[in-house]
């Protein structure tokens, strides 16, 4: 999984008005749990940017005051209006203790449903799955080169080394929908077998 440096702060004061006195200032103030200790931290809103707006997932180096952690994105709040970052909330991971996270799902290979005019549709973007941090991809990489049309693949279906999924086994990750050309070639293809 790719690594993204973060560099911090720590924070002297908790509370509303000093998170009200950091975000003026265009920091984020976060939180960093999971270890002996929690640790309440902010970064400049800019830094964020990367590991915020992106579909990936990234284990995050936290440089705090000098001391690096290792953490993943676990938690985010915006402001209702503005959109602004106001909050994050990072679990910090060790080489040794499994951890729980969503990871985006990629779908390769041309669908054979898809060769015969169906349409490919995707359910689920990210899938929760647990494992150690060494063990965790940067994506899911799902081959439906056999999907069919009217097939769909199943959480059940899937199998990943080193790695449990965590979402229900009759989940729908993607499935082949007929579309209407496809309906109309395959019922004039029945007219002309008729005749």
């Amino acid at each position: 999984m790719k690594t993204i440096q973060i560099k911090g702060s720590l924070r002297q004061a908790t509370g509303k008005k000093a998170s009200k006195e950091l975000r003026t200032n265009l920091n984020v103030p976060c939180v960093l749990y999971g270890g002996e200790e929690v640790i309440h931290f902010y970064g400049f809103e800019n830094d964020f940017r990367h590991i915020v707006y992106t579909p990936n997932v990234f284990i995050a180096e936290i440089d705090i005051d000098g001391k690096v952690y290792r953490g993943i994105m676990q938690d985010l709040q915006f402001h209702p209006v503005s959109e602004r970052l106001l909050h994050m909330d990072f679990l910090r991971v060790f080489d040794d203790k499994e951890v729980k996270i969503q990871i985006p799902v990629k779908t390769y290979g041309f669908a054979k449903g898809v060769k015969a005019g169906g349409v490919l549709q995707l359910m689920k973007r990210k899938l929760k799955v647990q494992g150690l941090p060494g063990n965790l991809p940067d994506s899911l990489d799902i081959n439906i080169e056999d999907l069919g049309i009217g097939k769909s693949l199943k959480v059940r279906d899937l199998v990943f080394d080193n790695l449990k999924i965590l979402d229900p086994q009759a989940s729908v990750i993607c499935a082949i929908k007929m579309t209407r050309a496809a309906m109309s070639t395959l019922g004039a293809a029945g007219t002309e077998t008729e005749e």
